[in-house]
């Protein structure tokens, strides 16, 4: 089979549930999710209905309660969690709604965290740092602590963050939420170019349209199945 054709990660009969103490609360019900390398999806759907769980799971960050998710026909659930950590820091890149900077550091030193993380060189990790930053057109405020910076700025942060490892995967949850309308069209606008760049695959959850809209395919997240729009 054409290599090309083959998912770059693939999501197979995963289930997943929560429980309250009066109620079981499934997310996901045998669902089945195919990402293809290079590609934009848009992940759309009522708020509550798991998401942000969805990319979690996509991400690593959580487990599901049965299935199986391929990385190029690994199975990631079948790694140790040393490993899996290792996974996510180097193919993974993650953008929330809140940022979750480190106050009292500087743009730079925060970009430089999945870096350190890896135990990569602090002198080639900060150049790398340095042109993300200068990237996402921030260059000129690398050495500002996180807090001294405007809302828009601490998101180009967090997104220079996720991509300093160059990573497969962008995922984005609600990346522009808290944004007002101007911040929130420059961040998509980097977003798509980051795509149309490197090639880059990336899944974003959001309730914006606009954004939605921008991606090649959009899905739904409904009674804990995925269905294409």
């Amino acid at each position: 089979m054409d290599s090309s054709l083959m998912p770059l990660m693939s999501l197979q009969s995963v289930s997943k549930c929560f429980y309250s103490k009066i109620s079981k609360i499934e997310i996901l019900k045998n669902a089945s999710f195919d990402i293809y390398k290079g590609e934009t999806v848009a992940v759309v759907g009522s708020s509550g209905i798991g998401k942000s769980t969805l990319l979690n799971i996509i991400g690593t960050l959580d487990r599901p309660d049965s299935g199986e998710i391929h990385f190029k026909n690994q199975n990631l659930l079948s790694y140790e969690e040393e490993k899996i950590a290792g996974f996510r820091n180097s193919k993974i890149g993650f953008v929330f709604q809140f940022h979750y900077l480190l106050q009292g550091f500087s743009a730079v030193e925060n970009v430089m965290i999945p870096g350190l993380i890896a135990h990569k060189n602090k002198k080639s990790v900060e150049k790398s740092a340095l042109n993300m930053l200068e990237r996402v057109g921030l260059s000129l405020r690398s050495a500002h602590r996180v807090e001294d910076l405007s809302g828009g700025e601490q998101q180009r942060v967090a997104l220079a963050r996720a991509l300093v490892m160059k990573p497969e995967i962008l995922l984005a949850d609600e990346p522009t939420g808290n944004l007002d309308q101007k911040n929130s069209k420059s961040v998509h606008a980097l977003i798509d170019n980051l795509n149309k760049e490197f090639g880059m695959t990336i899944i974003v959850v959001t309730h914006n349209n606009e954004f939605a809209s921008m991606m090649k395919r959009k899905v739904t997240l409904m009674d804990g199945e995925i269905i294409p729009v």
